[in-house]
């Protein structure tokens, strides 16, 4: 037994036995890897990869609870399983998250580049699996496939598989904008999936946003929102990573470097530049946030200005956001309904110098939230706040694989 499993029973029967079980599984991995448990959350005091950061909490423990339901409906069912883009970094963290969720899956295929085929991966949950070449056979024949690639590989395949009959959640944007093909965010449109076996996963930039706006919006109704964003290299994938470690230590040794993946030199450099530029005078993603969060949120007269910014970090991406809404609002409300919405963490005691970081949301399920204040520009119908989140998580493989579960259970 794994403890997020016997967390679970003990949520769902809260027996005696469930809970003793839970508790000596936390005693357990307290004394041997160093969880410090506490009601809201799991800390993790070691170190970490490089590649990620030195000091991260594992809070999965709201968004775990909050799909108990639908996972306990798969509870005796497996499914056959595929991942397109496999060795990606969203394909690689979707691997991370069934494990992590303990998916129940039967068959779990990994499809990658024909130069990686072969290769085998070590799955804690699912055993040793070997990388192949896609195969429509064989991933027809699947239940479910997540598609971790460019657009025009899901343009090519996408509708194909679903006509096979297998659910097909994508994450390009293919599909965003197809009047028939829901474009969902869970825990606020899951309901617009229902009967359909194409689902697009939004842009990793809007999902973040959204998972703070629309608890505010349905309380209050947002007529506009302004939005600037601090995007991690791992925005551009593991490429885009692999650039910045380089160009840093390029940097300290002051050695060449040139730079394939951004525009510019990313080291000690923020670049407003994200996607291409559209004729007026938005970039392609800075236009992906309004046309997404108009489309989940059902608000086609929703009002957003972004500009959308690289920096210098790893992953996780940050947004500083004001909104103007139709209701009279106050921040000490917006904290009160966050602190209650699924996959928000409310971080805002600037006194103690807590807020949101991509320091502190890197590996994180939760979006955190914080900064949240009155603005004096909309008076008493303005809020300003401030959201962190692990884009490769929540705003791509996270968003999948709860999408699954959903439809599934």
């Amino acid at each position: 037994l794994d403890c997020w499993t016997v967390m679970n029973w003990t949520l769902l029967t809260g027996t005696f036995t469930a809970s003793v079980l839970y508790l000596i599984c936390v005693q357990f991995t307290s004394s041997v890897f160093g969880f410090q448990f506490k009601p809201s959350s799991i800390r993790y005091f070691g170190k970490s990869s490089a590649i990620h950061t030195n000091h991260f909490k594992l809070d999965h423990l709201s968004v775990r609870t909050q799909s108990n339901l639908q996972m306990s409906a798969l509870v005796g069912k497996t499914y056959s399983v595929g991942i397109v883009g496999a060795t990606g970094a969203v394909g690689e963290e979707i691997l991370g998250v069934l494990e992590k969720r303990n998916f129940p899956a039967s068959v779990v295929k990994l499809f990658a580049s024909e130069k990686s085929a072969g290769k085998v991966v070590k799955s804690p949950v699912y055993g040793d699996l070997t990388l192949e070449a896609f195969s429509f056979e064989v991933a027809s024949k699947l239940d479910v496939v997540l598609l971790a690639v460019g657009g025009d590989f899901s343009l090519e395949w996408g509708e194909k598989l679903t006509e096979a009959g297998v659910l097909v959640i994508d994450n390009s944007s293919a599909f965003r904008y197809h009047p028939n093909v829901p474009l969902v965010v869970p825990e606020i449109n899951i309901q617009a999936a229902k009967g359909k076996k194409l689902i697009a996963n939004p842009n990793c930039t809007t999902a973040i946003a959204l998972m703070a706006l629309w608890p505010i919006h349905k309380r209050f109704k947002i007529k506009k929102a302004i939005i600037s964003t601090y995007q991690a290299a791992s925005g551009a994938g593991a490429p885009g990573m692999q650039e910045l470690i380089d160009g840093m230590a390029a940097s300290v040794h002051k050695t060449p470097h040139t730079n394939k993946v951004f525009a510019h030199p990313l080291p000690y450099n923020v670049i407003p530049h994200i996607d291409v530029f559209q004729p007026n005078g938005y970039t392609k993603e800075e236009m992906k946030v309004a046309w997404e969060s108009r489309k989940i949120m059902d608000a086609p007269d929703l009002k957003v200005s972004c500009t959308a910014v690289r920096i210098p970090t790893l992953r996780a991406h940050s947004e500083a956001i004001t909104i103007e809404t139709e209701e009279k609002i106050t921040a000490e409300e917006v904290r009160q309904i966050l602190s209650t919405a699924p996959g928000v963490k409310v971080v805002d005691d600037p006194a103690n110098k807590l807020y949101p970081m991509p320091l502190t949301a890197t590996q994180q399920w939760d979006v955190e939230v914080g900064r949240i204040r009155e603005n004096d520009v909309f008076d008493d119908r303005g809020l300003d706040l401030f959201v962190s989140g692990d884009q490769l998580l929540r705003g791509a493989a996270l968003n999948a694989v709860i999408i699954a579960e959903m439809m599934l259970a």
